[in-house]
Parts: structure tokens; C-alpha cells; sequence
């Protein structure tokens, strides 16, 4: 438990520090000289070169465990945000935010994997997930409008030089606070009771997953890479950061309305991505063709979407993976979300001016939502709850 408890703490201020910068990247791009096309591709640029990061962590996170690359996370974004504070050019931020993407792959599947590990029960394991869904909402309601307030007193160099040393000092803490390896994590299984009977030296084997559940977080990755492409730009770019900063404020505040909602964890994982991504479809399709509907109400209702669907797609692929080899499945989730997050922005830049963009996110949900895997194949029953609805 107080492995959780740090690395919580670690999270937060991780996704406080990230998150802070949602409502400045793009008029901090444009105070450079960008045009809206060159700033979808410098928001896809970053999820691209998460792909190569996610590669490598998903054998060495299982190889060495995870408190190395958590640590190489926060350092490395940290030193990245240092220099980002200096320059002077378009090109400049493209080239850091594409090594900020590689150094940041790490940091998910290297959380997600030690939150699995600290225990083997999976109804433990459901409340670590829905506890990093709370840390990470938390931190995503006040760190869009704490990163408006910040630019709009010292303005985007001091903003991005404060968030740089933010992170490294919880680079610095991490290592020095968790543990170094599985071992330790190990041990604290240990002392934990079973909770499953099975025969003498019987153990689980790991199991591979079907694609088609990796496509749903590709096609969420991409919805919201659109959304935050779009919001920013509404009203031809001219809307104030402190406006931007607030309304990913209110997603962050709808998600930590569901996440709130404990008993959601008692019905299946499978159940609740589907009705979290049916809502968040609905959502998209209201942006694009309801304008009358005010667009406080359909975020705020888009984010209750995002706290179903997170939780319940990470206690999905434990279950899937009957809980071995877990960095390598949340690398696997990590590069369906880069991919996803690379086309989405890029997607929206060129076809905006002729196609809603929302539009498009709504159809991609929905395709998405339709690959899912309804019925439970005979190598996945095992790790079903007999009792849950959909497997």
C-alpha cells in the first residue's frame, strides 16, 4: 500500500505538470508562427515517437521493472520543458515535442504495470486502477486552468521553466522513494492472502489478446486527440487560454464524477467500456451537430464518459492477460493510444475546414465500439467473471 501511496503521488504531480499544458501548446505554437496544419502535426509528432518508447518498454518494464523508466520519465520531460522555455521557433518545438513523446512512453505502462503487481486479487487490482483514474482526474481538473493562471502572470518561458523543474523533482523523489525492482513488489504479494484456490504449482499462463481489443483505445486516442486540437482553436483561435484552460477543466470534473461512483467496479469491464464509449460517441456527434447545446453541458458529460471507460479498459486487459506479462500488454495498449493520438490532430488540421472534425471522432467511436469482442472466446473464459454481463 505504500507503494501505491507514492506512486499516486507521483502521478499526480506527473499529470498535473502534463496537463498544465493542454490550453498553452497550441497559442504558445502559434505566438512562434504556426499554422493550425504545422500544429496538428506537432500534437501527432509527439504521439508518434511514443511508438519506438512503447516497443522497449514492453519487455523491459516485465524484465526490470518499473522504477528505472518512471524515473527517466520525469527527468527526461523535465530537462525537455528547460529547454522548450528558450526557444524561438516553430521547428524547435516540433523537434522537442517529438523527443518529449519518446522519453514520456515509458511513464503508462510502467505505472499501470506496478499498480497491477501490488496484488493479485482482482478485486484489489480494480480499486488500484480506479485510484489512478482518481489521481489522474484530480490532477486534470486543476492543472488546465492552474497552467492558464501561470502563462497569463509570467508568461509561456517562466510557465514552462517552472513545470521543468516540477517534474524533475519528482524524477528525484521517485527514485529515491520506490522501490528498485519486482522484488519488492513481490514481497508485499506475499504477505498478502491468497484469494483463488488452485492445485499445488499451478500457475497462469499468459495469454495473448485479441487485436480487435486494442482498437478501442486507438480510436479513444484518437477522439480525444481531435477534441484537444479543436478546443483550442474554437472561435478561429482567438479564444482566451484561461477559457481554454477551464473547459478541459470541466472534462476533468465530469470524469471525477463517474470515478466517484464505486459501485460502477461491480459489473463488468466489458459492460462499462461499452456504455462509457456509446456515451462518449454521443458526445462527439452533439458537438458536431447540436451548436445550440451549450458546450459546458456535452464536455462535462464527456468527461463522466472518460471516468467509465479508463478504469474499466485497464481491469479489461489484466483480466485478458490473466495478470502475466503486464508491461508488455499496457506497451501494447500504449501503442494502439500513440497511434491513435498521432492521427487524430493530424486528421482534424486537414479537414476541418470542410468536415466537422467532431464528426469525425463519432464515426471512429462507433467503428471502434462495433470491433469490440462481445462474446468471450473458450481461451478468455477462464479469466471471466462467471456472474458478469458480456463477458
Amino acid at each position: 500500500m505504500k507503494t501505491a501511496i507514492w506512486l499516486y503521488l507521483f502521478l499526480f504531480l506527473a499529470v498535473f505538470d502534463l496537463h498544465a499544458q493542454y490550453p498553452i501548446l497550441t497559442p504558445f505554437a502559434i505566438s512562434l508562427g504556426a499554422a493550425p496544419t504545422f500544429i496538428g502535426w506537432m500534437m501527432g509528432i509527439y504521439s508518434l515517437t511514443h511508438l519506438p518508447g512503447n516497443l522497449i518498454a514492453g519487455t523491459q518494464i516485465d524484465k526490470h521493472g518499473s522504477r528505472r523508466y518512471i524515473v527517466f520519465s520525469l527527468l527526461g520531460a523535465g530537462i525537455i520543458l528547460l529547454i522548450q522555455a528558450q526557444i524561438h521557433t516553430p521547428w524547435q518545438l516540433l523537434a522537442l515535442r517529438s523527443i518529449s513523446g519518446f522519453v514520456l512512453a515509458f511513464l503508462s505502462p510502467a505505472c499501470l504495470a506496478l499498480l497491477a503487481q501490488l496484488s493479485s486479487d482482482p478485486v484489489k487490482q480494480g480499486k488500484y486502477m480506479s485510484g489512478h483514474g482518481v489521481v489522474h482526474t484530480l490532477a486534470s481538473v486543476v492543472s488546465p486552468a492552474a497552467g492558464a493562471l501561470i502563462v497569463g502572470a509570467l508568461g509561456f518561458s517562466a510557465t514552462f521553466a517552472s513545470l521543468g523543474y516540477l517534474l524533475i523533482l519528482s524524477g528525484v523523489i521517485a527514485w529515491l522513494s520506490m522501490p528498485k525492482g519486482l522484488a519488492e513488489v513481490q514481497h508485499e504479494k506475499v504477505t498478502e492472502p491468497p484469494t483463488h484456490s488452485s492445485s499445488a504449482g499451478e500457475k497462469r499462463k499468459f495469454l495473448p489478446v485479441s487485436w480487435r481489443y486494442f482498437a478501442l483505445p486507438l480510436v479513444i486516442a484518437c477522439a480525444q486527440g481531435i477534441l484537444f486540437f479543436e478546443l483550442p482553436l474554437r472561435g478561429g483561435g482567438h479564444s482566451s487560454i484561461m477559457s481554454t484552460g477551464l473547459l478541459f477543466s470541466i472534462i476533468s470534473i465530469g470524469a471525477l464524477f463517474t470515478l466517484s461512483m464505486l459501485f460502477l467496479n461491480r459489473y463488468s469491464p466489458k459492460l462499462r467500456l461499452v456504455v462509457g464509449v456509446l456515451l462518449m460517441s454521443l458526445c462527439f456527434f452533439t458537438l458536431a451537430a447540436m451548436p445550440q447545446i451549450p458546450l459546458s453541458s456535452a464536455l462535462f458529460v464527456l468527461g463522466m464518459s472518460k471516468g467509465i471507460v479508463f478504469p474499466a479498459m485497464a481491469t479489461l486487459f489484466i483480466r485478458l492477460s490473466g495478470g502475466e506479462k503486464l508491461g508488455r500488454i499496457f506497451s501494447l495498449q500504449s501503442i494502439a493510444t500513440s497511434i491513435g493520438s498521432f492521427i487524430g490532430p493530424i486528421t482534424a488540421g486537414q479537414l476541418r475546414v470542410g468536415l466537422s472534425p467532431y464528426f469525425i471522432a463519432f464515426v471512429l467511436l462507433m467503428i471502434g465500439m462495433m470491433l469490440l469482442p462481445y462474446f468471450t472466446t473458450r481461451r478468455e473464459a477462464p479469466l471471466s467473471d462467471p456472474k458478469s454481463i458480456l463477458g
